[in-house]
């Protein structure tokens, strides 16, 4: 398109998408002196129309055309195709007649083939039915001759052949010569039947091995019922002798003589290696049947022999010993009999697994019949277990010609578990079922028996002659701990060890952890009696305490003098002890349960130093503040420079902390009354009565004064702010205070006679010791499984051990339960501390 008055007028500008025809116009006609040549402008548009509408139908005209040609070679494709599947078709068509003419002329070659066949068929089975009447002919001549090689090896032949002819047996002359064959096997079968028993019956079978030997193979052709029958028949003739000595006769077949009963087999297979092992084939196994039939025959004897002895009318019992011996006779012989057969030696009967995966053949063949009998046994091993215990009990805790050393055990514990090894192994020969996990119930019984005869037995109060009753010593203690200890440990183990011998399905009736609990209880009391050796020493200090006027005192000054003398009398003993304690959980629990008793007997001594003024408990609560931070350093008290364990001074600050409600509560002045009750609300936080009367005694309040101070405790008490409060508080309901005026500078009796909770201890009385300590196993336990020691008198006899007569089974279980419950408890909170129980020792250790 020509340009238009100087402007552009290109294609491309008017075939653009964002084409404008304003802006178009406006390049065209940019000045007024353009305008004259609209016209011009026009003709040029209407010419570049024409030009397009030109184009625009050439186009069309050449479509047009390309249409025509594409349906033209369509049109052709489709001509050669059909041309081409009428070919494929002609093909199939001569390539079916081709097929059909071959099949013509191949017809009479296939018949051909087919009567060839047949043909070769036909002549292979005549061929086979002369070989089979030839070889049936040639059997029958042989058999009646005897030459028995001959005949195994044509019997393999006749039993072959026939197999070929099982579909022809319709024919009659077929089934004819079938009946024949197995008339003949039946006859041959008889037939060397018959001359093993004439041979053997005779004692001719050296001069006629061979023949045997041969009839053997006859007898291995016809299967496995004929060398079966044959077997059979061999072992009731070789035992028939020994049936006939051994059953006929009650004193033959007793058990004293089980020897001959082996003497005689040993023979027997002497015999067979000698004579009878060169007739029969090495695979046929026959001393191996032999001996199985022998030990069959001889576990019904046991079984009947030993009925019978259960059974005696003299009321006499079977003797262990004999039993024993005739057991491990009888093991020895069947071990023997599994190398012989095994042809590898079995695993030792103390090994725990065999390396030979091969099931045994001879064990508890003969030695099963014993089993429901072993219980015999089971309880001679309780008799004898009952006696080492009363001796046990009476032996002191170390010889008194050994030096002392507190890394030692009680060596009847070792000795205890020495026993208990040796049986196990022994039982473990014996029997692995029922028997053992008998056995392991004797041993949970006598377990219980030294931890509550023996152990807690040295750590009781015990009389000695016309003297009063002493209290153990200190390294009587330890040593009952350690052995606790050991015994814990070990208890473990050998409960493993008694699940890897016995039975599978009998497993889960071996438990033995609820003894292993009962010597942790015994280590718990153990731990609590040092404790108390410690608390007698400060009884001279709690003395001093309730000597001093509290009442009276005008000024809070230093600590009072009593607190020097108890830090110094708690850090000698516990100087004294805390080497003793050789594993640190021990340590722990130990200062652990000293601080707990110390800070609840500064309660108890609070209580009977009555009336305390103010004064007085402020004085207090500054000594409690400096018993705290000595009781701090007990645990690392031998060894200066080394920082005691967080949760330690934790649990020192938990046990001397519950003494401040008191004595905040106590430092109030009861004028104003209000300031006293909310101190009481604030700081002990109950709602009890009794507990605040409990605080005006301890104040002093006059009897007269303390019925307006009830009142308004009572109206505060009621106040909406108070609601959520306990009904009772752990801390003052326990406190047991007498009615009456003051008492300072009460004397020991009176400490002695304050009855306190397990929750709050109170002083020490070593007179009543091993009382005590048996009445909280019987009767119960504190967080640690502690004894409740109250003091006064006693109605339980010095030194009294055993439970109480006529209710012996029940007190004896009481017994039981509760020194498992003080182990679980105490087990738990030193677990805590960190380490093992019982580490370093095993139950196989033999001495200690």
């Amino acid at each position: 398109m020509p340009p238009l008055n100087g402007a552009p007028a290109t294609s491309n500008s008017l075939d653009a998408a964002d084409y404008d025809p304003i802006d178009h116009l406006n390049a065209i006609f940019s000045h007024p002196s353009t305008l004259s040549s609209v016209s011009k402008a026009s003709q040029a548009l209407e010419t570049y129309q024409h030009e397009l509408d030109a184009d625009i139908a050439e186009l069309v005209t050449q479509q047009s055309t390309s249409d025509v040609e594409s349906v033209q070679r369509i049109q052709a494709t489709k001509a050669d195709l059909a041309e081409l599947f009428k070919k494929i078709e002609d093909v199939r068509e001569r390539a079916i007649q081709t097929e059909k003419a071959i099949t013509e002329m191949t017809a009479d070659i296939k018949r051909l083939d087919n009567t060839k066949r047949n043909l070769t068929l036909s002549m292979t089975a005549l061929k086979r039915l002369q070989m089979l009447t030839t070889a049936y002919e040639q059997l029958r001549g042989l058999s009646k001759s005897r030459q028995y090689r001959e005949c195994a090896q044509l019997l393999q032949a006749v039993i072959q052949l026939m197999a070929h002819f099982k579909s022809y047996r319709s024919i009659d002359q077929i089934a004819t010569l079938s009946r024949n064959v197995a008339d003949l096997q039946r006859e041959l079968l008889e037939q060397v039947c018959e001359d093993f028993e004439i041979t053997f019956a005779k004692g001719e079978v050296t001069q006629r091995k061979g023949m045997l030997a041969e009839a053997c193979l006859v007898m291995d052709a016809l299967g496995d019922n004929a060398r079966s029958r044959l077997i059979t028949w061999y072992c009731n003739t070789q035992l028939r002798e020994y049936r006939q000595v051994f059953r006929g006769n009650d004193e033959a077949g007793s058990l004293d003589n089980i020897s001959r009963r082996y003497s005689w087999f040993k023979r027997m297979l002497k015999t067979y290696d000698d004579e009878h092992a060169v007739i029969f084939p090495s695979y046929w196994r026959v001393n191996e049947m032999l001996a199985n039939a022998f030990c069959e025959g001889t576990r019904d004897d046991f079984n009947g022999i030993l009925s019978r002895s259960i059974r005696r009318a003299d009321g006499q019992s079977l003797d262990v010993n004999l039993l024993l011996a005739c057991l491990q006779e009888t093991l020895d012989f069947e071990h023997g009999l599994e190398r012989r057969f095994a042809n590898t030696s079995r695993a030792s009967i103390d090994t725990l697994t065999s390396s030979d995966d091969r099931s045994p053949i001879f064990t508890q063949a003969i030695s099963e019949a014993f089993e429901p009998y072993l219980s015999v046994w089971v309880e001679a091993q309780d008799r004898q277990l009952s006696t080492m215990i009363p001796r046990y009990r009476h032996q002191p805790p170390h010889p008194p010609d050994e030096e002392f050393s507190s890394q030692v055990v009680i060596p009847s514990s070792t000795e205890l578990f020495s026993f208990y090894r040796l049986t196990l192994a022994q039982c473990a020969k014996l029997s692995t079922g029922s028997r053992l996990v008998e056995l392991s119930r004797v041993f949970a019984k006598y377990l219980n028996q030294y931890a509550q005869q023996v152990l807690l037995y040295y750590i009781s109060e015990r009389p000695s002659g016309q003297a009063p009753s002493r209290t153990p010593s200190i390294e009587d203690t330890v040593l009952v701990l350690n052995t606790a200890d050991y015994c814990y440990a070990t208890c473990t183990q050998l409960e493993e060890k008694i699940k890897s011998r016995v039975d599978e399905g009998l497993k889960t009736s071996i438990d033995l952890q609820s003894q292993a609990d009962a010597f942790m209880g015994i280590a718990s009391a153990a731990v609590r009696g040092l404790v108390r050796k410690v608390e007698i020493d400060c009884e001279t200090a709690w003395r001093e305490m309730r000597n001093t006027p509290w009442s009276k005192l005008e000024s809070v000054g230093d600590q009072s003098s009593y607190v020097a003398e108890l830090l110094r009398t708690v850090k000698a003993r516990a100087g004294e002890i805390l080497p003793m304690l050789h594993k640190q959980q021990y340590a722990r629990a130990f200062c652990d349960n000293l601080v707990e008793l110390l800070a609840n007997a500064y309660i108890a001594n609070i209580v009977q130093c009555r009336p305390v003024s103010e004064v007085g408990a402020e004085q207090m609560l500054l000594d409690s503040y400096v018993l705290k931070k000595g009781f701090e350093e007990l645990l690392s008290i031998n060894n200066p420079g080394t920082p005691p364990p967080a949760g330690y001074i934790k649990r020192v600050s938990q046990s001397m902390t519950k003494i401040d409600p008191l004595l905040k509560t106590l430092q109030v002045r009861p004028s104003p009354p209000e300031a006293l009750v909310q101190a009481y609300l604030i700081h002990i936080a109950d709602k009890s009565d009794a507990n605040f009367r409990k605080i005006l005694d301890l104040k002093g309040v006059r009897k007269q004064d303390q019925p307006h101070l009830l009142e308004l405790f009572q109206a505060h008490r009621a106040s909406p702010r108070n609601e959520s409060l306990p009904q009772t508080s752990p801390l003052v309901t326990p406190l047991q205070i007498q009615s009456g005026g003051s008492h300072a500078g009460a004397g020991v009796g009176n400490a002695a006679s304050i009855p306190i909770t397990s929750s709050l201890q109170t002083r020490f009385d070593p007179s009543t010791f091993g009382s005590a300590l048996m009445s909280v196993a019987r009767d119960g336990v504190d967080r640690f499984g502690t004894p409740v020691l109250g003091g006064g008198s006693s109605n339980t006899p010095a030194g009294a051990v055993s439970p109480p007569q006529g209710n012996e089974g029940n007190a004896t279980a009481h017994l039981n339960e509760n020194l498992r419950n003080i182990g679980k408890f105490f087990k738990r909170d030193i677990g805590s501390f960190g380490g093992r129980f019982g580490g370093g020792r095993s139950v196989d250790e033999g001495g200690r």
